[in-house]
C-alpha cells in the first residue's frame, strides 16, 4: 500500500507514545488488509507502526498471534488521530463511523491449531468466535459494552475507550475482565489482531496511526 502522505505529523508522537505504553513485541510488517467494499479501501503502511489513511472508506488490516501469546490477557497500545470523523453511535449499523478500532480476536484452545490459519474474513463469520473491539470515536460512554451490529448476535461487542475528537493517547486494557463483562466465563486462546479505520458512512477523512502494541 502507499505510504498515507500525512505519515510525517504523527510518527514523532506515535513514538514518544509507544515508550511509554512500554513497547512490545507486535510488528504490522507482516499485517494484510481485507477489503470490505468491492471499491475502495483505507490506505495503510505497516511496519513498526500501522499509519492509516480513510476518505470515505472503510477496511480492516490484520495479522495473526504468535502461538507463544495465545494466552494473553492484557493489551497495550498508542494511537494517534491528527484528523477524524464526527461523533456517531457505534451501536448502529450503517452509521456507526470510528476514528480507529483495534480488535482482539479468541476462539476457543481446543479450536485454536486449526483455526491458525484462517484469514481475518473467515475468523469474523464463525458463531465460536469472540471478538472484544476497542474505539476511539463514537459519542457512546466510555467503558459502555456495545453489542456489535454485524455478524452473529453474541459473538463481537465493541468498548468505547475515547469518543470522537483527535490526540494521542496510550491505553491499557484487561482482555479477561472485558471479556467476562461482555460474554461471560474466560477467553479462550488470542489468535488475531487488526485495527480498522471506518469513514463511509459520513464521507468524511481519518488520518490516524497505531503503534506500541504489546500483549502479554
Amino acid at each position: 500500500m502507499r505510504r498515507p502522505r500525512a505519515a510525517a505529523l504523527i510518527l514523532a508522537a506515535l513514538t514518544l507514545g509507544a515508550t511509554t505504553a512500554g513497547a512490545g513485541p507486535v510488528s504490522f510488517s507482516d499485517w494484510k488488509e481485507q477489503r470490505l467494499q468491492l471499491f475502495g479501501s483505507n490506505d495503510y503502511s505497516f511496519g513498526q507502526t500501522l499509519q492509516m489513511v480513510s476518505n470515505g472508506t472503510v477496511s480492516i488490516a490484520w495479522g495473526r498471534v504468535p502461538q507463544g501469546d495465545w494466552g494473553a490477557r492484557r493489551a497495550s497500545w498508542t494511537w494517534n488521530v491528527t484528523e477524524g470523523v464526527p461523533p456517531t453511535d457505534l451501536s448502529r449499523k450503517g452509521g456507526d463511523d470510528r476514528n480507529l478500532a483495534v480488535y482482539f480476536v479468541f476462539v476457543p484452545e481446543a479450536a485454536a491449531a486449526g483455526l491458525a490459519s484462517a484469514d481475518i474474513k473467515a475468523l469474523l463469520g464463525r458463531s465460536d468466535v469472540r471478538v472484544l473491539q476497542y474505539a476511539y470515536g463514537g459519542n457512546n460512554a466510555v467503558g459502555s459494552v456495545l453489542p456489535s451490529p454485524y455478524g452473529t448476535p453474541g459473538t463481537g461487542v465493541t468498548i468505547p475507550l475515547r469518543q470522537a475528537g483527535t490526540g494521542s493517547y496510550s491505553e491499557s486494557v484487561d482482555l479477561a475482565a472485558d471479556y467476562a463483562r461482555a460474554f461471560g466465563g474466560e477467553p479462550g486462546a488470542l489468535i488475531g489482531l487488526a485495527v480498522s479505520g471506518d469513514s463511509d458512512d459520513t464521507k468524511s477523512r481519518i488520518v490516524a496511526a497505531v503503534g506500541g502494541l504489546r500483549v502479554e
